[in-house]
């Protein structure tokens, strides 16, 4: 069903408040994800053999931590202005700015993911396997995240609009 869908039987304020909860649902499970990795590379600069990393791998250390930061902020932001805006009827703008701080929020993650899974296979392994490695991650991640739902979005706005004529 389309969030205008007369079935749902809901007003327009009800469709608002069930489309935030499910954005921040949403939300919920991606920051716990977040959180971890986050926590995880907080913590590798004081690890035994952190200074046996190169450059190249700090370089990656410090995109991937900043990455997740950056993933944090974005997914986190919504529940703050929600809150600061509570009861203003700022919905629309809460999920507009919501919607695109999770798009955001994914591309830092997928940042965040790739530039740590390449670190460690660039410290453990080769650098002709860490490239590998983070071209799979990240054509994985543009793939799921990205590719796949736009591709399922054009079809369905090109199915609702043959229906429409």
């Amino acid at each position: 069903m389309t969030p205008g869908d007369p079935n749902r039987n809901e007003t327009e304020h009800e469709r608002l408040d069930r489309q935030l909860m499910e954005l921040l649902q949403g939300f919920r499970v991606a920051v716990t994800g977040v959180q971890v990795l986050f926590a995880f590379l907080l913590t590798v600069p004081f690890a035994t053999g952190f200074d046996r990393v190169d450059d190249e791998g700090r370089v990656l250390f410090y995109i991937a931590l900043f990455g997740a930061a950056l993933a944090s902020i974005c997914f986190i932001a919504p529940v703050i202005q929600h809150r600061i805006l509570f009861r203003l009827n700022q919905k629309p703008l809460l999920l507009r700015r919501a919607n695109r701080y999770g798009i955001g929020g994914a591309i830092a993650l997928g940042l965040a993911i790739t530039a740590s899974t390449t670190l460690i296979v660039h410290t453990l392994v080769s650098d002709p396997a860490a490239v590998i490695t983070g071209v799979v991650v990240v054509a994985l991640c543009a793939w799921v995240w990205f590719v796949q739902p736009l591709l399922t979005r054009r079809t369905a706005n090109r199915a609702a609009g043959r229906q429409a004529q």
